[in-house]
């Protein structure tokens, strides 16, 4: 109907998930439990290895193509889904992000970037395999405490192990240099976090236990954006989610990401894309995405 209002479609972990992990081995034929060629998104985290295969997908407006081998990850509340796949072979874990080392879980977030393209001769593409194989494996057997346990083992070992590769690749950080990082990232995370509510660099620095002017000297120099500028595109991105994948007025959608003047609002949309919001849905529902209905 005409006037329906849309939401996008938000997914819990499979009924299957035991203790909050579950394996599927990508040609597995049983029926997904969620359509994932429509766009959606998913209350926990899903790793994939792609071992063979052509793959095309999108997440938050990004058209990610690659060629396997490769890593995806995809983070709670990223609007995703898969346009195209070509003779996939591999993986999919789908976890509760809670689950796993804090420390690690930041790193993945803050550095992963999709894809993660992987080289079939090196050491670390044969451990993620072993790994990989290993956790379908023990996810067959009759389930008790010890074996998820083992499962919920093996997750953070892969996990860890990518961790690993990905500080590996980085440039050394040491010092004042690696203490700036660490707000920058922490500011990120929270600002992903609270968008909604704390428009304020100042709510951040506080929650960061630092100054104002600190918080936002360290975020600027990091990314050339200040931090206000941060707090403002996280609030932008879900307002790009609610125009394409619902039918929400501007009004509705400004109050929804923390705005409660649309007019402002409006204006800032367009600050940040060159675009109002009713251009920026009727164009981007005419490119390459399904349709929200």
């Amino acid at each position: 109907m005409k006037n329906e209002k849309h939401t996008i479609k938000h997914f819990e972990l499979s009924p299957q998930a035991k203790a909050g992990i579950v394996i599927v081995n990508m040609e597995d034929q049983e029926v997904e439990e969620h359509d994932v060629s429509n766009p959606h998104r998913d209350n926990h985290c899903q790793l994939m290895v792609a071992v063979k295969g052509e793959f095309r997908l999108n997440i938050d407006f990004e058209i990610i193509e690659f060629t396997a081998p490769a890593l995806i990850c995809v983070f709670p509340e990223a609007v995703h889904y898969v346009s195209e796949v070509k003779d996939p072979k591999g993986w999919m874990i789908s976890f509760d992000p809670s689950l796993i080392n804090k420390e690690v879980l930041q790193l993945l977030e803050n550095k992963f970037n999709n894809p993660f393209l992987l080289h079939q001769e090196s050491v670390f593409f044969q451990q993620i395999i072993i790994l990989f194989d290993l956790m379908e494996k023990v996810q067959l057997q009759d389930t008790n405490s010890y074996i998820q346990k083992s499962i919920n083992s093996l997750l953070n070992a892969i996990l860890s192990l990518i961790a690993g590769e990905l500080v590996a690749n980085l440039p050394a950080e040491k010092g004042k240099e690696n203490r700036s990082i660490a707000i920058k990232e922490n500011f990120i995370k929270l600002s992903k976090e609270h968008f909604k509510i704390w428009k304020q660099p100042a709510q951040y620095a506080s929650a960061l236990s630092i100054s104002t002017s600190h918080l936002n000297d360290t975020v600027k120099s990091l990314t050339g954006s200040p931090v206000s500028a941060h707090i403002q595109e996280a609030s932008i991105m879900e307002a790009k989610r609610l125009l394409y994948f619902t039918e929400q007025t501007v009004k509705e959608i400004a109050y929804e990401v923390g705005y409660n003047e649309p007019v402002y609002f409006g204006k800032l949309f367009k600050k940040i894309t060159k675009l109002t919001p009713l251009e920026f849905r009727k164009k981007f529902r005419d490119k390459d995405y399904p349709s929200p209905h």
